[in-house]
């Protein structure tokens, strides 16, 4: 079977600030996605990086007093840290300010000029520094204060400068074939009728390029014009795997599978950038994903209310994998969520303390005090009860592969815990402590075999969203062995477990955090909320 590619990217994060729990979210469902694919052997390709150009960052390293390259040195780091710190396995990191970079988003620029959509003009009009995007007035509001502002909550400011313009209004009737054609190029649903309602209202030509500030790319030809940041930044898509002069080699995997994005930045993904590309004739993305926004604890993630959650600040509380397991399992992604702090806590108590971690002690306990540490498999013993569960597990294993190819991270989980579930009742209904009192050995032997398949198969789906702990897991069952570069379907074979072998029974995967430390974690939590917002 000829190998696939699969290529998935998240948005390239604005670094005029430290990353937050949203930009985490995109990561870890990027990373997860990437993952599987790579169980199923693609050859994946996943991009993130940092978007490094703008009006925005420019006053920011003057409010710091500070070069505005070395503000985005100092910030972009930020974010590979904290990818490290999560597990994050990309495949490549994108600046904006990198040569390759640049070079391309300048030969896009030269081939949407050639193909006559580009015009100087002068633009008269609304702008969101914060936002980096142009405004109608129809789509402001006025604040407490009387000043205009955007959906997002940015100020906007009337500027009148000189600017290229792009040929949006061209494309409307071909975006809206596509649209057509290609149903899943926008998800969910609920968001790509977001977008065909836009796009149907009418579209107006789009400035893209600025004379106000230096901080950017400049245009080829005309170097007082800076391109607009936004035609800049999704251009990295198509950079940061080698597109340039001699276009899109046949070693780039352009075109992505996947972006995953926010849905403030949906417009953007969905409208602009496939305008852009079809102007430059350059292949389409495949799918643009907008998952949902998080609250915190009932209210909309702000720095003056200081509850903007700082990944950081959770790996001091909790594990990576718990934190992974919380942010895939607790909505379905594309709708809006809520972070708890008690809700991550009864997760962790209730579904990877209780249901994951003690079906693991069960099993490996019962091995350790029956058998002694090793299980010797005769296949000549014929069990109805056996064949039962291994065709239980592979229709639930068929619909966890089917529910990550669809990137419904959440139904997925859910199956490895009805898979959890099947585990106990079987190991419920063949008491195997009845079969040792008996000394039925060899019945003995096969049902604690067939529990470790099954702990086997749900460590086996874990790898995508909790790769630490499978890889725990495969060593407390006496594999030793890297699951992550594992094959999808051979982990999801009951019978490639060895016919002998000895578990190393471990620690708890998932301790469970009793009241007294969960009054001590939220009264932390309390106490940052409060710094923060002082």
């Amino acid at each position: 079977m000829p190998e696939k590619s699969f290529y998935i990217t998240t948005p390239i994060y604005y670094v005029n600030d430290k990353p937050h729990l949203g930009h985490l979210y995109t990561t870890v469902a990027s990373d997860s996605k990437a993952r599987f694919h790579r169980l199923r052997g693609d050859k994946v390709y996943f991009l993130t990086g940092t978007d490094e150009h703008g009006q925005k960052l420019e006053q920011a390293a003057k409010e710091f007093n500070l070069d505005v390259l070395t503000l985005c040195n100092q910030n972009s780091v930020k974010f590979k840290d904290l990818w490290n710190k999560f597990n994050i396995q990309y495949d490549d990191y994108i600046r904006t300010t990198e040569k390759r970079h640049i070079s391309g988003v300048q030969e896009i620029w030269r081939r949407v000029k050639d193909s006559g959509d580009l015009y100087l003009g002068t633009y008269s009009g609304w702008y969101a520094v914060r936002d980096e995007a142009y405004y109608n007035d129809s789509e402001l509001q006025e604040n407490a204060d009387g000043k205009k502002i955007a959906p997002s909550g940015a100020e906007v400011e009337w500027i009148e400068e000189p600017s290229y313009f792009f040929r949006l209004s061209k494309f409307q009737d071909r975006l809206l074939e596509f649209y057509q054609q290609n149903p899943d190029f926008i998800k969910p649903v609920s968001r790509r009728n977001e977008v065909l309602k836009f796009v149907e209202s009418g579209l107006k030509d789009l400035s893209v390029s600025r004379t106000s500030f230096k901080w950017g790319i400049p245009v080829p030809g005309d170097e007082e014009h800076i391109i607009y940041v936004w035609f800049d930044a999704l251009s990295n898509y198509i950079t940061a795997p080698g597109f340039g002069e001699k276009g899109v080699s046949s070693s780039n995997p352009w075109p992505a599978n996947q972006h995953f994005i926010g849905k403030d930045i949906l417009r953007f993904h969905a409208v602009f950038w496939p305008a852009f590309l079809l102007s430059a004739k350059l292949p389409l993305p495949k799918q643009v994903f907008s998952h949902g926004w998080w609250t915190v604890e009932g209210q909309k993630m702000s720095k003056s209310l200081g509850n903007a959650v700082d990944p950081n600040w959770l790996l001091e509380e909790y594990s990576i994998d718990a934190i992974r397991y919380f942010l895939l399992r607790e909505i379905p992604f594309g709708l809006d969520g809520d972070f708890s702090h008690k809700n991550l806590i009864e997760r962790i108590n209730a579904d990877l303390a209780n249901d994951l971690g003690n079906l693991l002690n069960r099993v490996l306990n019962m091995i350790k005090k029956y058998l002694k540490n090793e299980i010797n498999m005769d296949f000549s013993i014929d069990d109805e009860e056996g064949k039962k569960l291994t065709q239980e597990v592979r229709v639930l294993s068929s619909s966890y592969e089917k529910n990550m190819l669809e990137t419904n991270f959440q139904e997925s989980i859910k199956d490895i815990w009805r898979i959890i579930s099947l585990g106990n009742k079987y190991i419920d209904k063949m008491a195997p402590w009845t079969l040792a009192k008996e000394e039925k050995f060899d019945d003995l032997n096969f049902v604690l075999y067939h529990s470790v398949g099954l702990i086997r198969i749900v460590a086996g789906m874990l790898v995508p969203i909790m790769p630490d702990t499978s890889k725990e897991i495969a060593k407390q069952i006496g594999l030793d062995t890297d699951w992550n570069n594992s094959c999808f379907e051979d982990l999801m074979n009951f019978y490639e477990l060895p016919t002998k072998f000895t578990i190393d029974l471990g620690s708890p995967l998932f301790p469970k955090i009793e009241e007294d430390q969960q009054n001590s974690i939220l009264n932390r939590v309390a106490e940052r909320i409060s710094d923060e917002s002082t």
